[in-house]
């Protein structure tokens, strides 16, 4: 009887360490950057482990290039172009069915498009 009671408090110590481990030592994903060609690629991570943003970095540690964000379930979220830490060109928000186009001229709105996805269609050819 001494042997089981002492076989159970362990369990239960046991199960109270890896409840408590898995709210404090919960996997972290570490944000990763590498240099490529003189720029700073930067892989940026939700809780989850998920993909939060990727994109570049100049080593004077402005925006440059390309930049996607993603959802916590890896849903496309916006696309955005930099140069050297200006917003230029046109920019994607996606949100449901909606999509805004944003277009930058001197790092300022010059443009707002939307477009609403009202009639999916297949097309298929024989």
């Amino acid at each position: 009887m001494k042997n089981i009671l002492s076989l159970l408090v362990v369990c239960l110590f046991a199960n109270v360490a890896v409840a408590q481990c898995s709210k404090t030592c919960a996997k972290e994903v570490k944000d990763k950057f590498v240099l490529v060609d003189g720029l700073v690629e930067a892989t940026l991570y939700h809780d989850n482990g998920a993909v939060a943003q990727t994109g570049f970095y100049t080593q004077e540690n402005k925006l440059q290039g390309e930049w996607i964000s993603y959802d916590a379930n890896g849903k496309k979220l916006a696309v955005a172009e930099y140069d050297n830490g200006n917003k230029v060109g046109t920019w994607k928000f996606y949100q449901g069915d909606t999509m805004k186009e944003v277009t930058y001229t001197n790092s300022k709105i010059a443009k707002v498009s939307t477009w609403e996805s009202k009639d999916t269609r297949v097309v298929s050819y024989k």
